[in-house]
């Protein structure tokens, strides 16, 4: 299984498999389009194809197997929380250039399995990478029986498919990053409820206005999350303006007080869940900066999830 993956890092990081799996895995794959159930169908001017959840009709050894070979490919610490999807393409129908980037609590890496015997090139439905939205494709992947494409989700994994003149048949393996789980997209949520800025100490006041006369908007407001959680947390006035000054930009929270520092990093981390996405870079360096720290004691909530051990 998945045996012989050829790796790339241009555009993004991805790999494929000429010859992913065996014939009798393959059938069994095969056979998921010919079982009855619910296909959404999507009919976008940008998405067009039927999806499927099959995850409930792959048996748990599969899975734990595909799960298995996924983390020696990628390296990464993947949870056992995998979905599985078959896609359906018909003729005229098309997937426009988007980029799946992981949301919190979404996703991270994806095995695309293409099903497709005797395809040929006048059959369309190739699989193209982008190195943005505007670009030439840079690498094509056909859609040919049993060959496999892994990639990780980021804000620069640009890919589309090109209108399918045949019936084409994909099934999608989906897998989700340790520390990007739907329990910390909850937790997440709930840590920023019902938001009020005006709940921050008045202190903050001044440097919250200046830092808005200098820095685009989104700087002030992701400082201003982070200061937030600090608030929520318990933390003083003083741990909340250093942090955010620090994820404003203003300055860097270096200090030896072991708390505060933690604090201040990782409450800027979940100011970048909720704004923006999961960032793998950004989190390793959070995980090297905490790394061997104590986990405090209102910080553990939050500390679980975002670094599980």
């Amino acid at each position: 299984m998945l045996s012989q993956p050829i790796h790339h890092d241009t555009p993004f990081p991805f790999f494929y498999d000429h010859s992913a799996f065996s014939a009798e895995q393959c059938a069994a794959l095969e056979d998921l389009f010919l079982q009855d159930g619910d296909w959404q169908h999507r009919d976008g001017a940008f998405y067009r194809c039927s999806l499927k959840d099959v995850t409930e009709n792959i048996p748990a050894a599969f899975q734990a197997e595909v799960l298995a070979r996924m983390r020696e490919i990628t390296g990464l610490p993947l949870t056992n929380r995998v979905l599985v999807t078959a896609q359906r393409m018909l003729p005229g129908q098309v997937i426009g250039i988007h980029s799946d980037r992981p949301l919190v609590g979404y996703e991270i890496a994806r095995l695309v399995v293409q099903l497709n015997k005797q395809w040929q090139a006048e059959h369309g439905g190739v699989l193209e990478l982008f190195s943005s939205p505007e670009s030439e494709a840079v690498f094509r992947v056909n859609p040919e029986h049993n060959k496999a494409f892994g990639f990780l989700l980021h804000g620069d994994s640009y890919h589309g498919v090109t209108a399918a003149i045949q019936p084409r048949q994909t099934v999608v393996f989906n897998f989700w990053h340790a520390a990007n789980t739907p329990e910390l997209a909850e937790h997440v949520q709930s840590l920023f409820a019902d938001m009020h800025f005006s709940e921050l100490p008045a202190t903050l006041n001044p440097v919250a206005s200046a830092a808005e006369a200098s820095l685009p908007e989104d700087a002030t407001f992701h400082a201003g999350l982070a200061a937030l959680a600090l608030h929520r947390w318990g933390y003083d006035e003083t741990t909340v303006i250093a942090g955010y000054r620090h994820s404003a930009g203003l300055s860097v929270c270096d200090t030896n007080a072991a708390e505060t520092f933690s604090a201040v990093r990782l409450a800027d981390w979940v100011a970048s869940l909720y704004r923006d996405s999961f960032d793998l870079a950004r989190w390793q360096i959070l995980q090297n900066e905490l790394e061997g720290m104590e986990m405090f004691t209102r910080l553990k909530p939050t500390w679980q999830h975002c670094l599980p051990e």
